[in-house]
């Protein structure tokens, strides 16, 4: 039994380490503004983006509880893989469009569709107990995926020059996951009905919005992970233009770097960076467990963190207003490293107040609710983020701050809490 244990485990590690071999991420604002994009057009391509995923998202949880969680996940790794080619050959933002089109069916079909597996797992085990500390685990290995992802990508768009070879090698690793997931034992698959009928299909996302929304406890969930995660998603990219910027200014003194690109002298720092920021996230997913046994329970450590994410944000939109770059990358770090403790804890307070019947189906829907909030925030911070600049008012990036500290403030006055 424990060997059993031990090796799915690791099976659900390895998903989470592949599916973040996404060698473009560090990049993809960068690719975006090479292409000349303006933040508002980019902001438009992730509110995009978002909203595909906000109307696949349900139905795609409900599919993947009564279908089989399995080809649910193989179907979306299905889509990435197209997205990527797409985003290879991309000339024009039509091309972008339909990149992001296809990766938002990727992630449909798989955001809360393989956390249910692993509960469905753990309550199969009699583990539900250890939920937090198995998905901070299985998390960390995503983060080190991460880690391993952004030292093949700096190598590669260094050699290169481009941006362009990143998005074909990321075919492999999804390539992988396919093969990964034709292991997993068909438990997993999570209890379905002995037919499909549609009508199973709209009672069983019926089920699902009502335990979302008519128990308060879930509501209240709901609301927190757009405020917090929804933020973090329309935020944390602006963190690769100030990268770029710190390293043109830093090349600008050292001989070595002066023959080099703009693209190779962002690689230089970016690359690094981003491998410090990952091996943090994974540590801080695996330790997440910790602060919920030093707060007390799960609820008072997000209350904790709501705290910290609050004066985070007020720190960088200082920083960004006066253009301490070394603190607005500090600050960015920080934010990255709280949302990978944050995402453990709320898990497992989903799972907490959930039923494992709905399991795919309600992380769905908290992951659509919380994506409506980038959906909004995304252009509009892109148009703040373009009018400073016209301005010149301090630095560009300070809204982003603002916008951070704002959301905080208001979970923090409010105390969305679940009730016991």
């Amino acid at each position: 039994m424990l060997y059993y244990f031990q090796f799915m485990l690791w099976r659900f590690s390895l998903y989470g380490f592949l599916k973040n071999q996404r060698y473009f991420e560090p990049f993809l604002l960068l690719v975006f503004l090479d292409k000349g994009l303006d933040y508002f057009t980019i902001g438009l391509l992730i509110s995009f983006r978002e909203l595909a995923i906000n109307l696949l998202e349900i139905p795609s949880g409900a599919i993947a509880d009564l279908w089989g969680r399995r080809r649910a996940m193989m179907l979306s790794f299905g889509a990435y893989i197209a997205s990527f080619l797409i985003f290879g050959l991309a000339r024009d933002l039509s091309m972008f469009f339909g990149a992001m089109l296809l990766f938002a069916v990727g992630e449909a079909f798989r955001t809360g569709t393989h956390k249910a597996m692993i509960f469905s797992w753990l309550q199969q085990q009699g583990r539900a107990g250890e939920r937090t500390r198995v998905y901070g685990y299985t998390r960390s290995w995503s983060k080190y995926g991460s880690a391993l992802s952004v030292t093949v990508a700096a190598i590669f768009v260094y050699l290169s020059d481009s941006y362009v070879y990143v998005f074909y090698l990321s075919v492999i690793p999804y390539l992988l996951g396919i093969i990964n997931f034709i292991g997993y034992p068909p438990e997993l698959d999570g209890s379905k009905p002995a037919t499909h009928a549609p009508r199973e299909l709209v009672a069983h996302l019926r089920a699902g919005f009502h335990q979302a929304f008519a128990v308060v406890r879930l509501r209240r969930l709901i609301v927190e992970s757009m405020g917090f995660q929804g933020v973090y998603e329309a935020t944390k990219d602006y963190l690769q233009p100030v990268l770029q910027a710190a390293a043109i200014a830093a090349a600008a003194h050292w001989s070595q770097t002066r023959g080099m690109s703009q693209i190779q002298q962002s690689t230089l720092l970016i690359g690094p960076l981003y491998l410090v920021l990952h091996l943090l996230a994974g540590t801080a997913s695996r330790q997440a467990h910790r602060v919920v046994e030093a707060a007390g329970d799960e609820d008072r450590a997000v209350h904790l963190l709501w705290l910290a994410d609050g004066i985070i944000f007020a720190g960088l939109a200082v920083a960004a207003f006066w253009r301490f770059e070394v603190a607005i990358i500090v600050a960015f770090v920080a934010l990255d490293t709280l949302h990978n403790i944050w995402r453990p804890v709320q898990l497992g307070r989903f799972d907490t107040h959930g039923t494992e019947a709905q399991g795919a189906t309600l992380l769905s829907i908290e992951s659509q609710a919380r994506r409506l909030t980038t959906v909004i925030a995304a252009p509009l911070l892109g148009l703040a983020v373009d009018a400073v600049r016209a301005s010149g008012t301090g630095g560009p990036f300070w809204p982003v701050g603002v916008l951070g500290l704002s959301v905080a403030m208001i979970f923090q006055f409010r105390r969305f809490q679940p009730r016991r």
